[in-house]
């Protein structure tokens, strides 16, 4: 597990800055609907990256924030080699979750937040899929004691 300190990125409608770093509300590759988790972006070209498969014709025009992000605990799913010591593979992350979801079955991905979160992970480092060499962090709790801090910058 690795730690991070640095500057990151979510698109948000600009009605509900005041919410950015609250977490979705719907479900999501590492998600279930209502279960708290919090989606960056390690730069704003991750962020432009992610909403094109996360938006849709009529969804209101989004602002993209700047958080600054201190954690330690964070699975990185880029390292294979320590994936595997942790008897975790990071394809299992990487397929259609939506697809699993619509056909009723748990998405694979969904038992990868479980099982790193038995490791003790409170996040993970998600490597885009639509652009090699961007990635994104996923943060299952953060702005609590012994978790994460994300502070809007």
């Amino acid at each position: 597990m690795i730690e991070l300190n640095g500057t990151f990125y979510r698109a948000v409608d600009p009605e509900h800055i005041g919410a950015a770093f609250d977490g979705s509300r719907a479900a999501g590759r590492y998600n279930s609907e209502g279960q708290r988790t919090l989606y960056l972006s390690a730069s704003r070209e991750g962020v432009a990256v992610a909403l094109i498969k996360h938006s849709a014709p009529g969804d209101p025009q989004r602002v993209t924030v700047a958080a600054r992000v201190t954690a330690t605990g964070i699975l990185d799913l880029r390292d294979k080699h320590s994936c595997k010591q942790y008897g975790i593979d990071p394809e299992d992350a990487f397929g259609d979750w939506q697809a699993e979801l619509a056909a009723d079955r748990q998405p694979a991905s969904w038992d990868v937040r479980h099982r790193a979160e038995a490791l003790g992970a409170q996040g993970l480092i998600d490597p885009s899929r639509k652009r090699p060499g961007l990635w994104h962090l996923t943060l299952f709790r953060w702005n609590e004691p012994a978790a994460p801090t994300v502070e809007l910058l």
